[in-house]
């Protein structure tokens, strides 16, 4: 099997957004409900924009599927977006649409659009911001989904949640990730933290009321993970820095930690390290799981 990658490609008030899945091996259960079930929950969420209850993101699947099952060859996703008609006119791929009134001209702080328009020589915001939107992750929302049918078919599991919100942590997190995934699953913020959430709602309320928006931390869970993913041989081999990069690629993202992650460097090398232990029935296996790679006993 060979490596996976992806492409993506659209504006996020264009016609569609495509992503182009390569590597897929033959014979992996797909449909496209698989995905829809998967992009519906990219949409939830409390205190989210108005963006969200426009669209209710649908994906084509245009090759590489056929009869429930993956062929082998490139996968096509296609997400068509719903207020496409709006937006024809200023997105037009035709030059007798243009209308140089509607230029953006003023950069918003804390996105692409200056460093874009002075790198890619664009008078016009609207031709940088489009790109640079987070609404490009429904496309990698899609081809996430794909790839979690693979990993699925191996026994891995992948789940996430809520950590924090502005000044509020979780901090009665449940131990089983059954637990966790319920809990996440039925809470409006995603956390599995009732009273935590309750604040978390009182804060973005707060934040709205303001006119204002709040950041946060959220983790992710990866279990039945074989030994020896990555490699240490190469630097663009090692698992740990490619997941991080992958993080660090989603628009607002501004840091990722593995494990005990920033908290490491309080504490001593000997408060951090997951002694190592054996025995015959589970083979070898550690006692704690401070760097984020293992399963703890």
């Amino acid at each position: 099997m060979s490596d996976l990658r992806y492409l993506t490609a659209g504006e996020s008030h264009g016609r569609a957004l495509t992503a182009i899945l390569e590597g897929m091996p033959a014979g992996v259960a797909l449909t496209e409900d698989d995905i829809n079930q998967e992009l519906a929950r990219r949409q939830k969420g409390y205190g989210r924009g108005a963006r969200m209850a426009i669209e209710a993101d649908r994906v084509q699947i245009s090759s590489g599927v056929r009869w429930g099952e993956t062929l082998g060859s490139p996968i096509t996703l296609t997400v068509f977006n719903k207020d496409w008609e709006k937006w024809e006119k200023l997105l037009s791929v035709d030059p007798k649409d243009r209308d140089e009134s509607k230029k953006i001209t003023k950069p918003r702080p804390g996105h692409a659009d200056l460093v874009g328009m002075l790198k890619y020589d664009r008078k016009d915001a609207q031709d940088i911001l489009e790109r640079a939107s987070a609404r490009e992750t429904a496309a990698r929302v899609a081809v996430g989904a794909a790839c979690r049918k693979l990993l699925e078919a191996f026994g891995i599991q992948i789940f996430s949640y809520v950590r924090e919100i502005g000044s509020v942590r979780a901090k009665n997190i449940p131990k089983t990730p059954e637990e966790i995934i319920q809990k996440t699953e039925a809470s409006a913020v995603r956390c599995p933290d009732a009273e935590a959430e309750k604040a978390m709602i009182a804060l973005i309320d707060k934040a709205k009321a303001a006119g204002d928006t709040l950041g946060g931390i959220f983790s992710v869970v990866i279990t039945g993970c074989p030994v020896g993913l990555g490699s240490h041989v190469h630097w663009d081999k090692k698992l740990e820095a490619r997941l991080a990069w992958a993080m660090m690629s989603i628009q607002a993202m501004k840091g990722v930690e593995i494990g005990q992650g920033f908290d490491a460097s309080r504490r001593f090398g000997s408060e951090v390290h997951d002694e190592i232990f054996y025995d015959k029935k589970r083979g070898f296996f550690r006692g704690s799981n401070n760097a984020g790679d293992s399963k703890a006993a």
